[in-house]
């Protein structure tokens, strides 16, 4: 069986690997160099953690992803990951950590709310004034994802099997005859064919642009003074939310950047456009930071940038069947990266099994299912 895939970020690279790892013939079609630097995969880390909010689905789904993560791990010959432990907060009425430690409480999972007289002691780093409920939970960490796209991609391109066609930008994609077409006029045929184009889904595919939106979202790599970031260096990411502000804070671990990015989908932009962040767009993201970090007048902005998420209006992945040999596969909506070596050894299967497509969908999504 040979699987077109188009899109080379972490779901369509990861399905490429799980494919071409059973033995089947995969052709993967990149518009930009692999790995692509303008591709929502593209950046010092993405987080793994059990909190979900009301998507208990997805929380039951983590230890899947992890476990799928080891099996790339051991392909790869390197662990990518670092554990940090996850901290949520929540104050000025938001109820997103609440919600979150109900929702792992009904899949058998404890999340610990911490008394709020201990904060400053376990965590000096952080002002706890505005702070109104904090939840603890040892499992989550850090996934290197610049390291491990480029590693798919090397693993990929030393694959008999696979066939890479980087600089290569498709033009339309035919999901009824598994057929595509570059700009160049080359027409390119399989058995299946896999759109995980991303931000960019919209321009192959307008009738499910509508659903798959494009959101920029702003972050900020910053520099610490020394004592700071040797105290980061060993802290916990932290999703907070206060009132209608979310953020979330990735620590500096094993040299990494310091990195806080807006938790909120824009659900607006052009992935096409510039990608570095304006002043008025991060404007909101440093306000919070100077409320909740010790010494934050210390810190030094590094670098401002943009990426591009897909998001759905509930937030949930589309992994669907269309047309007769035709895949849309969209677990981007901010939180997917994650769940990318699930997802690809999920719908390898499915592809090579010819599982049921409309319980993958609901699985994918969150509901039930495979």
């Amino acid at each position: 069986m040979k699987t077109i895939i188009v899109g080379g970020g972490v779901m369509g690279l990861c399905t490429a690997w799980a494919l071409a790892r059973s033995g089947h013939d995969v052709e993967l079609f990149e518009q930009g160099p692999l790995p692509n630097p303008a591709a929502s995969s593209m950046d010092e880390h993405r987080l793994i953690r059990h909190p979900y909010g009301d998507h208990t689905g997805y929380a039951s789904m983590i230890d899947g992803a992890f476990a799928a993560w080891e099996a790339l791990w051991r392909d790869l010959g390197q662990r990518f990951y670092a554990a940090t432990g996850t901290l949520v907060l929540a104050g000025k009425g938001a109820d997103w950590a609440q919600r979150s430690a109900a929702g792992l409480a009904s899949i058998g999972r404890s999340m610990a709310e911490l008394a709020l007289d201990e904060l400053p002691r376990r965590f000096p780093m952080l002002n706890t004034a505005d702070v109104e409920h904090a939840f603890w939970i040892d499992s989550g960490g850090v996934l290197f994802a610049q390291d491990i796209v480029a590693g798919l991609a090397r693993n990929l391109a030393k694959r008999p099997t696979v066939r890479i066609h980087d600089f290569t930008r498709v033009r339309a994609v035919d999901l009824e005859r598994a057929r595509l077409t570059t700009d160049a006029g080359a027409v390119h045929e399989g058995d299946i064919v896999v759109v995980a184009a991303g931000a960019w889904v919209g321009r192959l595919l307008p009738a499910l642009g509508r659903r798959l939106v494009p959101s920029r979202q702003v972050v900020i790599y910053f520099r610490l003074p020394e004592k700071a970031r040797a105290a980061w260096s060993k802290g916990p990411m932290i999703l907070e939310k206060t009132g209608d502000m979310g953020l979330y804070l990735v620590p500096p671990a094993e040299g990494r950047g310091m990195k806080i990015g807006d938790h909120e989908f824009s659900r607006r932009g052009d992935p096409e456009a510039g990608r570095e962040a304006t002043a008025d767009e991060v404007q909101p993201l440093l306000a919070r930071c100077r409320s909740l970090l010790v010494g934050f007048d210390q810190w030094r902005i590094d670098r401002m940038k943009a990426c591009f998420y897909t998001v759905t209006d509930d937030e949930r992945f589309a992994v669907e069947k269309h047309g007769a040999k035709g895949w849309v596969m969209s677990p981007c909506s901010g939180h997917g990266f994650k769940f990318g070596a699930l997802m690809g050894l999920e719908l390898a299967r499915t592809i090579a099994s010819e599982r049921d497509p409309l319980q993958h969908a609901r699985w994918a999504a969150g509901l039930g299912g495979a």
